[in-house]
């Protein structure tokens, strides 16, 4: 039978001289050195954003970190409550930047699930390829900008070169490079340009040759592995604790994503892998955000090869715009489009909420509606922000110059944080 501590009883005597010791700690605790609160932020490279960071050092150890949200908050939220529905898509743009076509996804889904609505074969099939494709487009800018942020500048170029041909690719199906607005509730503004599948194809080959040259260039290297292996460990256990989703959760050894926990859009039907890490370190994370790129073009390239034919958007006249030529030469598809434009979606009365697997992590939308055109209150759901909440338990014991890899290799954007 093992021993336990709690089984000795300790004397009098000892518990007093440890009580005197402890007070004694206590009282000279600032003769042993002055500690310095250091405000890392809001206007710092490094921060990814307006992020600040309030931080108490002894020395050049961190002992204390505080993050300071709310420097970008422009309401979103409560400007849903005084617009349509598809009014406010183009706000989803906003949330996370880097990838904006999946935000305006995850928000259409959200309200799709509160109207009944499923979308046809094709409309499912072309939100996939937008999805993976806006995951490599935030993966390769974050693994750019995280490679920078601990010296390695190279990798950068590599990554940026691939996001322009992703900006291309954009511009050819949405019209916009950035923030694009190209989703709507109950399908999406048009169809695929004819030779997109065939572009898709190329940027797919050439993504994985960068891949590589990324990982000759990152994986194996000295100083990168210095900088990040056992830097920022985040447990398993306290991933989850913290609420942690997305790559930041799957880099701590946790196998879960919501494609495949609660599919949609069809995900059940395409074979890939999700990949996660078995230390819980920065350079884990950086392992699983390049591995997570590989799986979106095994993907894309399933979803391309049997692409299905047929409409894009949901077949409900009575809620979506009647065509253009129709409205110009009858009478009663002009009333119709008037009504819808001016008074939105006629939404039954519920609550629904939708999480969608977005790169930063699960962004969810939860809607409560009263009826008619517009939500009675909408809340965001941002992995950006629950994932920057873990901060305080993992920078304290780690060098200020630890800050800047744990930052980078947990990949937030403040945009979509501050909402």
């Amino acid at each position: 039978m093992s021993t336990t501590v709690q089984e000795f009883e300790v004397p009098d005597a000892a518990a007093r001289a440890a009580q005197h010791l402890d007070a004694y700690q206590q009282s000279t605790e600032d003769l042993v050195g002055e500690k310095l609160v250091l405000n890392m932020g809001p206007s710092h490279p490094a921060t990814h954003g307006v992020l600040r960071l309030v931080l108490e050092l002894d020395g050049e150890i961190i002992t204390k970190a505080d993050p300071d949200v709310g420097f970008l908050h422009r309401g979103d939220e409560k400007i849903a409550e005084n617009m349509q529905y598809n009014q406010f898509v183009p706000y989803t743009d906003r949330l996370d930047y880097l990838a904006p076509v999946s935000n305006n996804i995850a928000y259409a889904l959200a309200v799709e699930k509160l109207m009944g609505w499923e979308l046809p074969e094709r409309g499912k099939a072309i939100r996939v390829l937008a999805c993976e494709l806006g995951r490599i487009s935030a993966h390769l800018l974050g693994l750019g900008a995280y490679a920078m942020d601990v010296g390695a500048m190279t990798v950068f170029l590599y990554t940026f070169t691939q996001r322009e041909t992703l900006y291309n690719l954009s511009e050819q199906l949405t019209g916009a490079r950035f923030t694009t607005s190209y989703t709507r509730v109950g399908g999406q503004t048009r169809d695929i340009p004819p030779g997109f599948l065939d572009a898709v194809a190329k940027f797919c080959d050439e993504c994985l040759a960068c891949l590589d040259e990324v990982d000759k260039l990152l994986t194996r290297n000295k100083i990168f592995l210095d900088r990040t292996q056992g830097v920022g460990t985040i447990s398993g256990e306290d991933a989850i604790a913290w609420g942690l989703s997305g790559p930041n959760l799957r880099g701590s050894g946790v196998d879960h994503d919501l494609r495949k926990a609660h599919p949609y859009l069809d995900y059940e039907k395409y074979e890939f892998d999700i990949p996660v890490g078995e230390h819980g370190d920065s350079f884990d994370r950086y392992l699983v955000r390049m591995e997570e790129m590989r799986q979106s073009v095994r993907i894309i390239r399933q979803a391309m090869k049997d692409f299905p034919g047929g409409p894009i958007n949901v077949d409900d006249p009575k809620q979506r715009l009647p065509q253009k030529e129709k409205v110009l030469m009858k009478m009663e598809e002009l009333i119709h489009h008037f009504i819808l434009v001016t008074e939105g979606l006629d939404a039954p009365a519920g609550e629904v909420y939708f999480g969608a697997e977005n790169p930063k992590g699960e962004l969810g939308f939860y809607l409560c509606s009263k009826g008619g055109g517009v939500p009675y209150r909408l809340k965001i759901r941002s992995p950006s922000f629950v994932n920057l909440s873990i901060l305080p338990k993992v920078l304290p014991g780690h060098l200020m110059s630890d800050v800047v890899a744990i930052l980078g290799s947990l990949d937030f954007v403040m945009g979509e944080c501050d909402r």
